[in-house]
């Protein structure tokens, strides 16, 4: 090979210099555990998705308006729909103008309605532009 000359022909060879490769298997398998390794991931972080968005505390709630007429305060209207016989927590929270929380509350809603329309204030250290809720869970 060291004799060969490079304008005869290339210097690594062609195909046909070389053997054949040994045909491997078992490639499926390997696609089939990563297949499964995949779902089961996408499964747990479908389940955390879903356990957070408050459908499975058994409290949902909704916001109907929030005004912000002061750079101390704002004020929020929102529903609560729960059990009867359940006492629900809601943090609320209030943002400025790049998403950072300028104010929050805890509001704590007694058994009794099962649907329920509170409005409250939430005092800032600065001007809010937006005010929501951030979670609502049955105690």
């Amino acid at each position: 090979m060291a004799t060969r000359d490079a304008e005869n022909g290339p210097v690594l060879g062609t195909p046909d210099d070389f053997p054949d490769r040994q045909r491997r298997g078992g490639r499926m398998v390997v696609h089939v555990v990563i297949g499964v390794l995949v779902a089961i991931v996408a499964g747990g972080w479908g389940y955390v998705m879903w356990s957070m968005t408050g459908s499975a505390s058994g409290a949902k709630a909704q916001v109907i308006t929030f005004s912000i007429e002061r750079p101390d305060e704002a004020e929020i209207t929102f529903t609560v729909s729960k059990p009867a016989d359940r006492m629900a927590v809601c943090r609320l929270r209030a943002t400025d103008v790049n998403h950072g929380e300028v104010g929050s509350k805890e509001v704590r809603i007694p058994p009794g309605e099962g649907s329920k329309q509170l409005k409250e204030r939430l005092d800032t250290t600065a001007q809010a532009t937006s005010v929501h809720i951030q979670y609502c869970n049955l105690v």
